[in-house]
């Protein structure tokens, strides 16, 4: 079957698809004849283990050792226990830490980062994970970029309209042209919006990370 059909049977995009075949994590069958991919039903339920595994967050190299016999599901299951039980502590730290803030101080004015920041340095070296400013800063940028980048090539299209409306005006006989420049002009402008929606989905869930999330 082709990779429109098993993302349809699976629910996992082409990007994630690929992604896993990067990883060797799948490996379909190539037609001799056109190489193109030919996915199997094996492949189909290989892809929803690995969906299943994503979801529960097991780290992408548990997966090949998985697949690889290096590991047992059991020892696999108990390490991703362990993980969320630590995640679960961090947030438990976390909460206190907030309450702690909150009891201890009410203006922003007053608040001494550094003493706070010296104590949540402390709770990392013992292993608690605070939120990853960097990354959420990073996507941001990019967030921006995409937006930038997506108004300015609007603009350079409709600015390239405005200048055959004004070639129009001078010469009324080539209405066909204008028309059909402005026709292309909002099709350009639509599919600019749309993959502009998209790019912003891909940052938001992570962007490089996004097929790691299956």
């Amino acid at each position: 079957m082709k990779i429109y059909q098993v993302e349809e049977l699976v629910g996992i995009t082409k990007k994630n698809i690929r992604f896993y075949e990067d990883q060797k994590l799948l490996c379909p069958k190539r037609n001799p004849e056109n190489d193109y991919r030919e996915y199997s039903l094996e492949d189909v339920r290989q892809l929803e283990k690995i969906k299943l595994l994503r979801k529960l967050s097991v780290p992408i190299e548990e997966i090949r050792f998985l697949e690889s016999g290096k590991m047992s599901l059991t020892q696999s299951m108990n390490q991703q226990i362990e993980r969320i039980e630590k995640e679960q502590e961090s947030a438990e730290v976390m909460k206190k830490l907030c309450i702690k803030l909150r009891d201890e101080t009410t203006d922003l004015q007053t608040l001494n980062a550094s003493s706070y920041l010296s104590e949540m340095e402390k709770m990392e070296e013992d292993g608690t994970k605070f939120k990853n400013i960097q990354k959420e800063d990073i996507n941001r940028k990019k967030k921006s970029g995409a937006i930038i980048a997506a108004s300015f090539i609007c603009l350079i299209l409709i600015l390239c309209f405005i200048g055959m409306l004004f070639v129009y005006r001078s010469e009324p006989a080539i209405l066909g042209p204008v028309i059909i420049t402005a026709l292309i002009t909002i099709g350009l402008v639509i599919v600019i919006i749309v993959v502009l929606i998209q790019r912003i989905k891909e940052i938001n869930r992570g962007e490089e990370y996004d097929a790691r999330n299956y």
